[in-house]
């Protein structure tokens, strides 16, 4: 291993920019998982108990793509933010408030997803040009379940 690769033997300037980027769709779950935690508490109408349900698979879900992540950016040998001030910050979606009707709470789930997508796409380019097999991997994974899931979320909008 050389001074200018990581432990991974990833080169340290890409894997940098790389981190960065991770750092940004970690901030942009936390905003998500706060955004879905929400609905699922507040949700009202004929749709809560179809809607709480699968608001709670969200943010579960969303919880551990949160941890795997951090552990990505720290496999890199970079530092995940955990401030949530930096979350606010860095995040490419805005925090939802007071919403608990029906439609507007899934726009608001379909929004998010379609804006995490757009940063794992970055993402995983990044991570292919560099040869970074591992962050690839788990990326690519997110988005193919992801666009079932805005697949879904449309259909219910219908």
């Amino acid at each position: 291993m050389s001074n200018s690769t990581t432990n991974i033997g990833l080169e340290k300037k890409t894997s940098k920019e790389l981190a960065e980027k991770l750092n940004v769709l970690l901030a942009t779950y936390q905003l998500f998982y706060m955004n879905v935690r929400g609905f699922h508490w507040n949700i009202r109408g004929d749709k809560f108990f179809t809607l709480h349900v699968k608001f709670e698979e969200l943010y579960t879900d969303s919880l551990t793509k949160i941890d795997e992540i951090a552990e990505r950016i720290l496999t890199l040998g970079f530092t995940p933010t955990h401030a949530f001030s930096d979350y606010i910050e860095q995040s490419v979606i805005a925090e939802v408030k007071h919403e608990s009707k029906d439609v507007a709470c899934v726009q608001h789930v379909l929004s998010g997803l379609q804006s995490l997508i757009e940063i794992e796409r970055e993402v995983s380019a990044l991570s292919d040009e560099v040869g970074d097999d591992g962050t690839n991997d788990l990326i690519t994974t997110y988005i193919r379940e992801q666009e079932k899931i805005v697949w879904m979320y449309n259909a219910y909008l219908r």
